[in-house]
């Protein structure tokens, strides 16, 4: 009987990465800066090169795999690249949510390469090692519910006290009675401009070029996404 010889799945590299970070809209304490440098020592300190660098800004970790396209081209480095990790600064970057979690990195390992936290937490190998990361996976989807309601929680109290509850759309202001919506002249500005270039024929990434380059910022400092953009620009025809 003649054997058939299956082909083996080629392993990565184990000096070049692949750098993911996630930030979303609620988990502010680990800023993209805060994981480049942890990721940056990280990478020093194991020889690793990182070549290329990701970043999924406003993505929550229960976010269908399907819906990541940073995170996907992220994976599709690793097939090019041929790289050996997929670099995160903590485990709960990848996700927060265990069947996610689990997918990604069933999609990961199929291209040769592994999930590795700067933090060390996905280091260890074997049974104690899949066991941790199993732990750290659970209380990461815990901390993401408990989020959540305490979220509800905190916008129902509002809603009681007659106050305004969810977010204030850009453009806008709470006036004092913390109910009533007024116009903020800075935002406002920003969002003519937007409207008006859009109006002429601008695509949106040109738009976001120029907001940069006038030095508008979102709320939070940062230069504005093409998503942001895109909303602004909504009204514009």
């Amino acid at each position: 009987m003649k054997t058939i010889n299956h082909p083996r799945k080629q392993a990565g590299d184990p000096a070049i990465g692949v750098a993911l970070m996630r930030v979303s809209t609620d988990e502010q304490h680990l800023g993209p800066e805060a994981q480049r440098a942890a990721i940056s020592s990280w990478a020093t300190r194991e020889g690793v090169n990182v070549i290329a660098w990701h970043l999924e800004a406003g993505v929550s970790g229960a976010t269908p795999l399907e819906q990541r396209t940073i995170l996907l081209r992220a994976i599709d480095d690793l097939k090019m690249h041929r790289a050996g990790h997929l670099v995160i600064a903590k485990r709960d970057r990848i996700g927060r949510d265990v069947v996610i979690v689990a997918a990604i990195e069933r999609l990961v390992e199929r291209c040769g390469a592994r999930v590795s936290a700067a933090d060390g937490t996905s280091a260890a190998n074997g049974p104690e090692g899949l066991l941790l990361r199993g732990i750290i996976d659970v209380f990461a989807q815990y901390e993401r519910l408990l989020i959540a309601s305490r979220t509800r929680a905190a916008l129902a109290a509002k809603r009681a006290r007659g106050e305004r509850a969810g977010a204030v759309p850009f453009g806008f202001a709470l006036a004092d009675d913390r109910r009533t919506l007024v116009d903020c002249p800075k935002e406002r500005h920003v969002i003519e401009y937007v409207r008006r270039r859009r109006s002429d024929g601008v695509s949106l990434r040109a738009i976001v070029a120029e907001c940069e380059l006038k030095g508008f910022t979102s709320r939070t400092g940062r230069p504005f996404a093409l998503r942001q953009v895109a909303v602004m620009a909504r009204e514009a025809r």
